[in-house]
């Protein structure tokens, strides 16, 4: 029983080590990467040129993010940047969402992808033991959580941003196989989803088909 309590603390001490991803939520978030790779003909052609939407500065949530992130917290738990993820990306879904008007033809394409992007949330929570949503997060991730979750009337109008509807779903497409690289390992040799250089290659259109 001693050596219990010591591990516990020990645990409870360290940095946590970063956890694989669990295989029960490579098929949810397949199955939601084929939806984001039609993105540019929703997100962008049925669109007008240069159209935004008004986020929340912390919505638009790049790998660049990721990295300062990392930089910060020494030992940051991928887990905690995964519940930031789903955090982010439920806000940039619903603010598309909420600026389409019922017929707009890509209102259907992207109510079928925040449905699609419920069910990974459903099964990355159950994938994990209650608990582990209720640690205490690091900082600089707890501060970003809480600006996340305040009441739009009380956000000061210096943290809104405006971005495109595209540029929101390619952040959410780069950020989501950066924090969940194992889902979508390549057979080739293994690819950096985390660094900006790969998503400037071209190499996304071995990853995003566009139909």
């Amino acid at each position: 029983q001693t050596s219990q309590v010591v591990s516990l603390c020990l645990f409870l001490l360290a940095p946590v080590q970063m956890a694989p991803t669990p295989a029960s939520m490579c098929t949810p978030l397949k199955t939601l990467n084929d939806s984001l790779s039609h993105r540019r003909r929703y997100m962008k052609h049925n669109f007008p040129i240069n159209y935004t939407i008004r986020v929340h500065q912390h919505e638009v949530f790049k790998l660049s993010n990721i990295s300062r992130m990392r930089l910060q917290v020494e030992g940051l738990d991928e887990l905690v940047l995964q519940r930031l993820w789903f955090q982010v990306n439920q806000g940039v879904l619903k603010k598309i969402l909420r600026v389409m008007p019922e017929r707009h033809p890509s209102r259907p394409y992207t109510a079928e992808l925040e449905i699609r992007f419920r069910d990974a949330e459903g099964v990355f929570v159950h994938s994990h033991p209650a608990e582990v949503f209720q640690q205490e997060l690091p900082e600089v991730i707890q501060d970003t959580w809480d600006h996340l979750t305040e009441e739009p009337d009380r956000v000061p109008e210096s943290r809104w941003r405006y971005a495109s509807p595209k540029s929101l779903l390619d952040n959410f497409c780069h950020t989501m196989h950066c924090l969940f690289s194992e889902c979508f390992a390549s057979k080739e040799a293994q690819q950096d989803y985390c660094s900006v250089s790969y998503w400037r290659k071209g190499r996304k259109k071995d990853l995003e088909p566009e139909s």
